[in-house]
């Protein structure tokens, strides 16, 4: 039990040490974020709906 205890009496230390985003750089990265994966979402549905199309065509 000591040993859990120490542990998280670690992690409460550790986290104090954290330098933590503030509001605006949090703001900034949660939208680079979104757009990126919005943007990939889109490249790969493209290229899946491409390929799609290909095969019917060949199979036809």
């Amino acid at each position: 039990m000591q040993r859990i205890s120490k542990f998280f009496s670690d992690v409460a230390r550790e986290m104090r040490k954290v330098s933590w985003p503030r509001r605006r750089e949090l703001t900034r990265y949660t939208l680079t974020v979104l757009t990126t994966v919005a943007f990939t979402a889109i490249f790969f549905a493209v290229i899946d709906l491409g390929i799609s199309k290909l095969i019917r065509l060949i199979l036809e």
